[in-house]
């Protein structure tokens, strides 16, 4: 893997105008952009695996056979002269060169095919809020949000499609999961007891009960998937390994795939720094508003419709009146899809009781689906950024991005009307700030997933984590499951403040004025990539990159 990953370097720094250190073997070059797409296309059918017995074949045997193949294409990659390239066509090209870091590193060391049963979950009731599914996820999943009942003939055959993987899949699971990842192991067996569940409930749908075919289809789904369950409750027994990947891994990881230019003690640092100012400015807060009533949360279905409707006009007329971005025609349909319903106080999570407060702050981070809107609607013309970048590249730019107009909208006015929100607002930062932190220690394996749950409940103020724990158990399983996720929404956050800041002062030396609008614009159309490729592309400051192409592989 070292070798493969040195040359990547090299280019890499090739590709930002630094002179190599050492020199590589003669290849064929191109400088032709064109030349890029047509491997990035190249790429995306290798890195869809091919399929045994209808299923994805992720045994290490196709695995090992197909490694040289991808070899080839990394280095077709390198041979690519960028000079005289556009930044944006650059940017096209690291976006490349950070999914076959990806695809490297789960190769080599993530492999969770091999160490996380929950790569085996298939069905998925709903879309995700972030452009693909979060954490690892295998290639051929039954995707039901996307089907309408009752089924046209043409969705029929799609959804039988679908669910025949599962036997197969699961079959094959048995054989490729031979990891001792404890954590991981244990709670990934929840996750595929509640796709049985889901395939019961879907058993029932009225419109399938004339339909033998697609009823014995669906039983055969979830007889297999509850074996699956059986034997990995049966394996449980002897599974006592870590779960994390460890701090140098991690780094590396960060750095090469997600192209977050810090490391595994960085993000410690910078956690509990946003940790103590959150608390902090909480306190501060309260005090402040001392003399005004406290929120209290509604109480009905009613109250919480009246507040929902009430808090998504608010938040839209106030980013289109402020000029914060283009609120184009479909913000607000977008927003409207998403925005809850009332929930009993005894089984509220931790979001739905900061909405049930004020649902402004959650919506803000519902910054989500506007984007997700842009890539149904305005696809991106480069093809490289038109669909979702593999292995969640994009949590540090999707993730960041609605964790920081969480505070930035605040601090732009959003809550005039009503001092008090700001406090939920801290709350938030705090909760994902101890979550990531907790998130850390479980990857440097100086915490369990349990242990890490700790501090993600016992940090986020006001009990709030600790009213309904399946959210705790699902966000610290989903960190440890893809390394970086976690902290990504306080790092993504860290990130867009550093390119906000940056794009500021780029102005004010061109003596032009700092304009939100402008600025959210011009992120929004470039993507949903790294914020440090969105800040190279936005500003020309590629210094970031160069850390990360210059970092020493501390890997064992």
């Amino acid at each position: 893997m070292k070798l493969s990953i040195q040359l990547a370097t090299i280019s890499l720094l090739i590709a930002l105008g630094c002179q190599p250190t050492q020199e590589t073997s003669p290849i064929t070059s191109s400088n032709d952009y064109r030349d890029l797409v047509s491997l990035f296309q190249e790429w995306r059918q290798f890195e869809t695996p091919p399929s045994a017995d209808g299923a994805p074949d992720y045994t290490s045997a196709t695995f090992n056979s197909r490694w040289s193949e991808f070899q080839t294409l990394q280095s077709k990659l390198l041979a690519i002269d960028t000079s005289g390239w556009t930044i944006d066509q650059k940017v096209d090209w690291m976006i490349t060169w950070a999914e076959m870091n990806g695809y490297d590193f789960n190769h080599n060391i993530l492999k969770p095919w091999v160490r996380d049963p929950a790569f085996y979950k298939s069905v998925w009731t709903y879309r995700s809020d972030v452009p693909a599914h979060e954490g690892p996820t295998h290639h051929k999943t039954t995707e039901l949000w996307t089907y309408k009942m009752p089924l046209s003939l043409a969705e029929r055959d799609r959804l039988l499609g679908d669910l025949r993987v599962i036997r197969p899949l699961n079959e094959q699971a048995k054989i490729n999961l031979t990891g001792n990842a404890k954590d991981l192991w244990i709670t990934g067996i929840r996750t595929i007891r509640n796709q049985a569940e889901t395939l019961k409930l879907l058993l029932e749908e009225p419109t399938f009960q004339s339909d033998n075919e697609l009823i014995a289809t669906i039983q055969s789904a979830i007889d297999s998937t509850e074996d699956l369950v059986s034997w990995l409750e049966e394996q449980a027994k002897s599974k006592t390994g870590p779960s994390g990947i460890g701090k140098e891994n991690y780094s590396w990881y960060l750095q090469n795939v997600h192209l977050v230019p810090l490391t595994w003690e960085d993000e410690v640092m910078l956690l509990k720094r946003e940790l103590a100012r959150a608390w902090s400015a909480l306190k501060l807060e309260e005090h402040r508003n001392r003399a005004l009533p406290a929120i209290s949360p509604v109480e009905s279905p009613e109250a919480y419709d009246a507040l929902a409707d009430k808090a998504a006009n608010s938040l839209i007329a106030f980013l289109d009146e402020q000029e914060i971005v283009t609120v184009t025609d479909y913000f607000e349909p977008a927003l409207r899809e998403h925005l809850g319903q009332f929930v009993p106080e005894e089984t509220r999570n931790f979001f739905w009781i900061t909405a049930h407060h004020d649902p402004r702050p959650l919506f803000s981070h519902f910054y989500h689906w506007f984007e997700l809107a842009r890539m149904d609607l305005e696809p991106h013309t480069s093809e490289i950024r038109r669909a979702p970048l593999l292995y969640n590249i994009f949590d540090s730019r999707n993730e960041g991005t609605a964790t920081a107009v969480e505070e930035m909208f605040m601090d732009a006015g959003l809550y005039d009307d009503n001092p008090r929100v700001r406090e939920i607002v801290y709350i938030m930062i705090a909760q994902r700030a101890a979550r990531g932190l907790g998130s850390l220690y479980a990857h440097a394996n100086e915490m369990t997933m349990e242990q890490a749950g700790g501090v993600h409940s016992e940090y986020t103020p006001r009990g709030w984590m600790k009213t309904e724990k399946d959210l705790l158990i699902f966000e610290q399983h989903l960190y440890l499951r893809q390394p970086g996720y976690g902290t990504s929404y306080i790092t993504g956050k860290y990130l867009l403040e550093n390119t906000m800041a940056e794009f500021a002062k780029m102005k004010e030396l061109q003596e032009e004025p700092f304009l939100m609008k402008e600025f959210f614009d011009q992120l929004n159309a470039i993507g949903n990539i790294p914020i440090t490729l969105s800040r190279w592309q936005m500003t020309g400051n590629d210094t970031p990159l160069r850390r990360i192409a210059e970092a020493p592989d501390l890997r064992n």
